[in-house]
């Protein structure tokens, strides 16, 4: 069997193999959601999270759509797998900027954000009364 890889800009993230089953694989069947769901012998609200990209394909998942659409577990665990990867990367990216920005403290340990009011709240003691100061 012949292994095709698809390139993409860097920029632009891998689709969510949620969108393929989507747009792609159930079209191609004729399947409703409901239909799919049926099929797939998972809930509607489960099926309906995965096609919109909330949830992601979890390996019992992967061998229930390889089953149903013809294709192998592991293309969808790949393709799950490369989407997570680059929204991690961007994330862990993004956290070193700031950090390094900010000299590794978050922007509340050492410095109030621009623009940010601070209000001074009157202590209470446990009895809702405010404490005796001479």
């Amino acid at each position: 069997m012949t292994e095709h890889t698809a390139k993409r800009h860097a920029g632009r993230p891998p689709t969510h193999p949620g969108a393929i089953l989507r747009e792609d694989v159930l079209p191609a069947l004729g399947l409703t959601v409901s239909e799919a769901a049926r099929r797939l012998r998972v809930s509607r609200q489960t099926l309906h999270e995965l096609l919109a990209e909330r949830k992601g394909f979890t390996p019992e998942m992967a061998l229930r759509v390889a089953t149903l659409s013809g294709n192998g577990a592991a293309f969808w665990l790949r393709m799950q797998q490369d989407y997570e990867l680059w929204h991690a990367r961007r994330r862990v990216a993004a956290r070193a900027a700031r950090d390094r920005a900010g000299g590794n403290l978050r922007r509340s340990e050492h410095r109030p954000a621009r623009g940010l009011v601070v209000h001074e709240y009157k202590m209470r003691s446990s009895s809702g009364h405010a404490p005796f100061r001479p």
